[in-house]
């Protein structure tokens, strides 16, 4: 029997927004009710007024890494069994590159040989391992629209990667199917012109038109845009919820301006080393995490003493779960949010006394209101001379902030630094 459909309108500032949608997860999915896995707000964006603010990805509102990575596993779980390989999962900077090594993660347990790849805005420069580009895209309606994927160095990685028959392409939403389709283009340009398989890999689907999501019998019962715009391949779709939405201008709303955020240079502060996690094509995105755990370590060492918390010191090197306080808040940065992900998810088995969230800092420009309760506002850390944000975060309402950079120390705002709270973690270089 086909899910039962449900239609909602949300009033924003610039207009509204009028969804109808549909659960898809076969499991408990009350847990994947829409007002579970969303809120809303606007969008400081003159090509589109709003946005969907998730409530599982860990970016624009805190969560607890055990309800991340449940998204992520079940995600993947609706992926097929029995794929075509080899296999590419491929994710979406910023917002998804936490999101699609997740889902890689769990999908090596059926597919141990799968490569991750994402997207990324920050342009690689590495002469000792001749970086280079494998191809460009467009994300139309974002706020960074260009993107940048990288090729592999080492000759068998990329061997396998020119070899992809499956392309599963993770994305927090899809809104219109365009990215996916400009990002199945630029690949199959750059050579992975083997593709037999593209299935796109979502939390929210908001990708089907209207007549398609009201048919009563399946997502297959009527014709596919995506998939005939992608000739050649079978498509399919994968998500947690799916419907379609229309959006309403209020009439003569108040012109915006959007911050500048649409680069790609790589920025004044050099990239510390913090393995191989996906911005360049990868078998283990967990290449690097213990040396990453250790630096968390030792800098915590430091802190806890120049903090004076009236807690158990470190002994013969050994981390003590007695140490850690009450309230704990993990905050990756931009693009590198896998790393910080796992650490926050460590933190969180450590001492079941610690409340711990993951959330991270981002470009993306976005107001206040609806989902959007607080935004901090600073300098980014690459020295790109741009504004960065984080949302939904009040620094006194945590008794430590764990921020993770992979510049060094002293390339974050001064904001962060009269903090008391915040411990920055800074890579190897």
């Amino acid at each position: 029997m086909p899910n039962k459909q449900y239609s909602t309108t949300i009033s924003l500032p610039r207009g509204t927004l009028d969804l109808t949608y549909q659960t898809h997860f076969g499991g408990d999915s009350k847990n994947y009710e829409l007002e579970n896995l969303l809120g809303f707000a606007q969008r400081i964006n003159p090509k589109r007024a709003f946005l969907f603010v998730s409530k599982v990805l860990g970016r624009h509102i805190p969560v607890a890494p055990s309800t991340m990575r449940r998204a992520f596993t079940d995600l993947a779980n609706l992926v097929p069994s029995n794929l075509p390989e080899p296999i590419l999962v491929i994710g979406m900077a910023e917002t998804a590159v936490g999101l699609s090594a997740g889902v890689h993660q769990a999908l090596q347990t059926r597919y141990p040989n799968a490569m991750l790849l994402n997207s990324t805005r920050h342009a690689q420069h590495d002469d000792s391992s001749h970086v280079s580009l494998l191809t460009t895209f467009s994300e139309d309606h974002s706020h960074a629209s260009q993107h940048l994927i990288y090729q592999s160095s080492d000759k068998t990685i990329q061997a396998q990667l020119l070899a992809s028959k499956t392309l599963i392409m993770v994305d927090d939403e899809a809104s219109t199917g365009n990215t996916c389709v400009n990002v199945v283009t630029a690949l199959r340009n750059a050579g992975l012109d083997q593709l037999e398989q593209v299935h796109l890999t979502t939390l929210v689907d908001w990708s089907l038109n209207q007549e398609r999501h009201q048919c009563q019998n399946s997502d297959d019962a009527a014709p596919d845009q995506i998939a005939q715009r992608l000739p050649n391949v079978k498509f399919q779709r994968h998500h947690l919820l799916s419907g379609a939405w229309t959006w309403t201008d209020t009439p003569n709303p108040e012109p915006i301006t959007m911050p500048a955020v649409d680069t790609t240079e790589a920025g004044s502060h050099k990239l510390g080393h913090t393995g191989d996690w996906g911005r360049f094509p990868t078998l283990n995105s967990t290449d690097g995490f213990a040396r990453y755990l250790l630096q968390f370590q030792t800098a915590f060492k430091v802190f806890n003493k120049q903090a004076q918390f009236e807690k158990k010191q470190f002994e013969k090197g050994q981390f003590d779960k007695e140490q850690l306080p009450e309230r704990i808040l993990v905050l990756g940065s931009n693009e590198f949010v896998w790393l910080p992900f796992l650490l926050a998810e460590w933190l969180e088995t450590q001492n079941q006394n610690s409340t711990v969230n993951f959330s991270a800092l981002t470009r993306s420009p976005i107001a206040l209101g609806g989902a959007i309760t607080t935004m901090l506002s600073f300098n980014d850390n690459y020295g790109l001379g741009m504004t960065n944000f984080a949302y939904n975060v009040e620094p006194s309402e945590w008794d430590l902030i764990v921020l993770c950079v992979e510049t060094a120390a002293d390339s974050v705002d001064a904001m962060w630094k009269k903090l008391d709270n915040v411990l920055v973690v800074s890579p190897e270089f």
